[in-house]
């Protein structure tokens, strides 16, 4: 009865989405790092579109056919982050620009895991993803994406593009900071979940 349980809450459609966008992962970086013609980094964006696109699937078939589980809450977002993270660090390589974008990146990404980890050991945990959250990670998609596709893109449009990541996450990061220390703080409960 254990087995057949432990089955169905890792082998759902939502999960097997999720492990495949972390198998694209390595296959990104490949193509990425040794892409010389157009045709290479468009081929590379497309990986990315695929594991975008698979994001927005997941999580649709999660709630419409009730596949939500708990470690496809753990997946779902692991897979994001470490799509975000080798997608700056890889551009970050060609484009020194983005450095600090990749560092805000992190220094954001581990504050919300401790926090994280802090609040449920005080049995307590954010509901959900913030709004602050959600557009700043399609934010940086879109505009990493660009970055791929384009590979000679203008040096202007590149700072451009750093400039407007770097405010998203640092607009992101406070809204998180705030919804786990601030005054109107939104961790919950978990018996409220």
């Amino acid at each position: 009865m254990f087995i057949k349980d432990w089955k169905k809450e890792i082998f759902t459609i939502p999960n097997l989405l999720s492990l495949f966008r972390l198998v694209l992962i390595p296959l990104y970086v490949v193509i990425y790092l040794n892409a010389e013609e157009p045709g290479e980094y468009f081929l590379a964006g497309a990986i990315l579109a695929v594991s975008c696109l698979t994001d927005a699937i997941d999580g649709k078939v999660a709630r419409h056919f009730n596949m939500i589980s708990t470690v496809g809450k753990i997946l779902d977002p692991l897979a994001d982050k470490l799509t975000q993270f080798t997608l700056t660090f890889c551009l970050s390589l060609k484009y020194p620009i983005l450095n600090p974008v990749l560092c805000l990146f992190v220094i954001k990404e581990v504050f919300q895991l401790i926090a994280g980890i802090v609040n449920l050991r005080r049995g307590k945990m954010l509901p959900g993803a913030l709004m602050a959250g959600k557009i700043c990670t399609t934010v940086l998609f879109i505009s990493l994406i660009a970055l791929v596709l384009f590979p000679d893109m203008d040096p202007m449009l590149v700072d451009g593009i750093a400039l407007v990541d770097t405010v998203f996450l640092v607009i992101s990061f406070v809204s998180y900071i705030l919804a786990y220390f601030g005054k109107n703080t939104k961790v919950q409960d978990l018996e409220q979940k």
